[in-house]
């Protein structure tokens, strides 16, 4: 599956753990349930994650493409 950066566009994902991406552009992680991303995270100084899913998700999760 390729996975798209639903905040910068990019195509420079990594994966870092099953259904876990990392983009290497702008620097969030994502999760993935089957063929769409459920969650989205911001990587902060110390390590942990702080959730971004109320400013990409409305209703549904999106498309990981």
């Amino acid at each position: 599956m390729r996975v798209i950066c639903p905040n910068c566009g990019s195509k420079d994902i990594g994966k870092i753990g099953t259904n876990q991406y990392y983009c290497w552009n702008c620097f969030i992680e994502m999760s993935v349930a089957g063929d769409q991303i459920s969650s989205v995270y911001q990587v902060e100084e110390d390590g942990s994650l702080h959730s971004l899913n109320d400013l990409f998700f409305e209703d549904q999760p999106m498309p990981a493409h």
